[in-house]
Order: C-alpha cells, then sequence, then structure tokens
C-alpha cells in the first residue's frame, strides 16, 4: 500500500509544516541517522506526522532544521516517540530542552504490561492489528537520490504513532498510571540528557578496582580520547579501544617503547598517537596525590547476596506479571541487589539516595513486597510448579497471589 505524504526538501517548505504543526495536538516524529563512522550521530532523515498529514524532511537538503525542533519543544502538544533517546538527543542538541509533552511508546507499553524492550513492529502488530512491512532496514540513509520505497518504508514509523498512543494513553488511564508513567518520562529524559555529561570516563569496562593512579592514566587517556575523536569526527574507538587503554594505564609508564610493545597500540593507524598517548600517561603520573580520582565505592556485601538476589529477581518477576508491568522497565538482577542491600544497610551512608526499586512506582510494584520478605513478614513458596509463574506469596500461613500481596 502506497501512502500519501509530503517530501520536505526547502527552506520554505519546512517553515509551512511548521506553523501547520503550530496546531497540532499531537506530532509525531521518528528520525534516519548513521552512527557507526563518526564522533556524533548523522541526522539523515526526519519522520513527523501531525493529525492528517504525514512529511519526510530532509536534513541532507536542509541543513537548519531549527524550526522544526524549536516546534517539537515548545507548545502544548503531545510529542509521540517509540524508543525515542536520540531523538531527545537530537532535540536537546538544537534547543537546549527536551521535547514537549514527550509519551515514548516503548516505556508506555512496559507499563501496562507488554514486553520491554519492545519493537515498533511488535506493537504495532500487537496492539493494532497491523504488521510493517520489512526490506530497507539495512539502507544507508546518507545516499542520496532515495527511492520511493525507501522513504515509503521510512514514513511508515510514525504512521501508527497517533493510534499506538490512543490506545496505550487508554490503557494507562484506566489502570491509573499516567502518574507512574509521567514520572518515569521526566526520569527518563534526565538520565538521557545527562549520559552525555559527567564522568563518563568511569563507565569504561574493565578497571573495577584500578589504583588512583591507574585511574588517572585512564581519565587522561580517555579524555585526550575524545578530544581528538571529536575533532575528526570519528569514533572514539577507533582512535583507541577500550581495552588497550585499560592495559596502559595497568602498565603505569609513559616510556614510548613500552607503549609501543603492546599489541593494538603498535598497528600503522596508531602510531601517529604514541607521544600523545605518552604524554597523557605521565601528565597521570605527575598529578599531585589529592588530584587523582578515587574508584567508585566498592559493593563489598556482593558476594553475599548473589544467591539471594538471583532468587528474588525471580520473584520480582511473578510480582509484574501479576500486576501486568514488564520486569525489563521495573529492574535488573543488580537492581534487586541494590534494594537488598539498601534495606539489611550493607553498603549505603547516611544521605546517599534509595535505590530505584525503593522509590517511587518502581516501590509501589515490587520494593515494598521485597522488603516485606526481608523482614520475614511475607514468605515464598511454589504454587503450581507448571504455571509460567509457580511463585506464590504467604502471610501467617495464608497463600496470596502476588498481586493480592501488593493489595
Amino acid at each position: 500500500m502506497s501512502l500519501n505524504y509530503q517530501l520536505i526538501s526547502t527552506s520554505s517548505q519546512l517553515e509551512r509544516f511548521c506553523e501547520r504543526a503550530q496546531r497540532a495536538a499531537t506530532i509525531g516524529f521518528d528520525t534516519e541517522f548513521v552512527s557507526e563512522d563518526r564522533y556524533r550521530p548523522e541526522l539523515c532523515l526526519v519522520q513527523a506526522a501531525i493529525p492528517g498529514e504525514l512529511v519526510v524532511i530532509d536534513p541532507l537538503a536542509i541543513r537548519d532544521l531549527q524550526p522544526f525542533w524549536e516546534r517539537v519543544a515548545s507548545g502544548d502538544h503531545r510529542t509521540l516517540v517509540h524508543a525515542g533517546r536520540q531523538e531527545v538527543k537530537f532535540c536537546f542538541e538544537a534547543t537546549g530542552k527536551c521535547p514537549t509533552g514527550l509519551f515514548d511508546m516503548q516505556i508506555a507499553a512496559g507499563m501496562v504490561g507488554c514486553e520491554y524492550p519492545a519493537a515498533y513492529s511488535t506493537l504495532i502488530q500487537r496492539l493494532q492489528g497491523q504488521s510493517l512491512g520489512k526490506g530497507e532496514t539495512r539502507t544507508d540513509w546518507r545516499r542520496r537520490p532515495l527511492s520511493p520505497r525507501q522513504l515509503d518504508y521510512a514514513v511508515r514509523d510514525v504512521l501508527y504513532l497517533e493510534p499506538l498512543y490512543n490506545t496505550l494513553i487508554s490503557r494507562l488511564e484506566k489502570m491509573g498510571r499516567l502518574e507512574w508513567f509521567w514520572q518515569e518520562m521526566a526520569d527518563w529524559q534526565l538520565r538521557v540528557v545527562q549520559s552525555d555529561h559527567g564522568e563518563r570516563w568511569r563507565r569504561m569496562p574493565g578497571i573495577s578496582g584500578f589504583s588512583h593512579r591507574a585511574l588517572a592514566i585512564v581519565r587522561e587517556l580517555w579524555l585526550w580520547r575524545d578530544a581528538e575523536a571529536k575533532r575528526q569526527d570519528r569514533p572514539p574507538r577507533r582512535i583507541l579501544r577500550d581495552d588497550l587503554i585499560a592495559e596502559l594505564a595497568k602498565r603505569g609508564t609513559a616510556d614510548v617503547a613500552s607503549v609501543r610493545s603492546i599489541r593494538g597500540v603498535n598497528y600503522r593507524d596508531k602510531k601517529r598517537y604514541l607521544d600523545a598517548i605518552s604524554e597523557g600517561i605521565g601528565r597521570a603520573l605527575e598529578l599531585p596525590e589529592k588530584e587523582l580520582p578515587r574508584p567508585a565505592r566498592r559493593k563489598t556485601g556482593r558476594p553475599r547476596l548473589m544467591l539471594l538476589g538471583q532468587f528474588l529477581a525471580t520473584a520480582l518477576n511473578s510480582v509484574c506479571h501479576a500486576q501486568q508491568v514488564a520486569p525489563g522497565l521495573v529492574g535488573t538482577v543488580e537492581d534487586v541487589r541494590d534494594l537488598i542491600a539498601y534495606h539489611l544497610r550493607l553498603e549505603n551512608s547516611e544521605g546517599d539516595p534509595p535505590p530505584p526499586l525503593a522509590a517511587g512506582w518502581r516501590a509501589e510494584i515490587v520494593g515494598n513486597t521485597i522488603q516485606e520478605v526481608l523482614a520475614g513478614n511475607l514468605a515464598i513458596r511454589v504454587g503450581d510448579p507448571l504455571a509460567d509463574h509457580p511463585l506464590c506469596f504467604e502471610r501467617n500461613g495464608q497463600s496470596f497471589s502476588a498481586q493480592a500481596s501488593l493489595d
């Protein structure tokens, strides 16, 4: 089925669309971008939908998309996306604001009992009874001209956003979860915006247990690599891999010959960085003790919580199933261990914020129940061994379903 949409490739066309969008109650949008060979994802296409109108905006033809981003970030409309992390980033980078009234289908679906994270096509099939075509998932969206087939494929990503929104908002209202949802959206957007800030070098794998001095080397090399990747507009790992930074930090020497001897650093395209790498290590080695980064506080009680955390994570799945919310949206096994450590006072210090499962709607869903289990007020036993969710809860010798235990 061919769709009726407008291809917007001039600034005047974009301005007229934004004027029409100003009166819209909803603005749905999606993007196509390429990120594998750039420092930041390169925006290649924007698909947008307002009631009664579909458009495809070509950012390679219109270099200034500011009018669109300003429209998305202002007004009193609902902004509709699916798995819109990168869409939020594009909008925030352009305006310093997140989209107005953001409603993410993936998060909403998880909160009303669908799997999380669910693909857009899965939600369309399950909630709308429609099937999305396939065939352009490997398209290089930078190439021009795009074929009618490619454009038709792209615009389908926004075709069902409004009917999905209507279905999901109705379910959230019926289940009394709108307040939960809007709080989750606010928290999620804050996490997305903050993900590009702070001490991002601490997220690098393989540095747990490093000394203060080794962490200083990691920090110096990470910051140098990030600046160099930004200058060249290349992915940082193409400059120097994470595992090589960790190995350089462990060796702790700025000697160029020693740096060169590491397999991976001595490749032809990396040799030009030897002096910069050596200088970065040297700066870290010369730092006074008081300026060295401190390791993240170690979770010392964790070995004792492995088995208990795994068991209670299974209980979490049972509770989530009964409450019709996706376990993947609620939390992970590590989140359960954080909650156990918090209630048993193994790691948290005064002033620390509570872990995710001990606050907000997650506490209402599972956190309070797990706390009762830890306190001995609620027991868990096997109900039907052959059921998909065989666990049930018992209080004072009387059995309850996971749902009833929370009422």
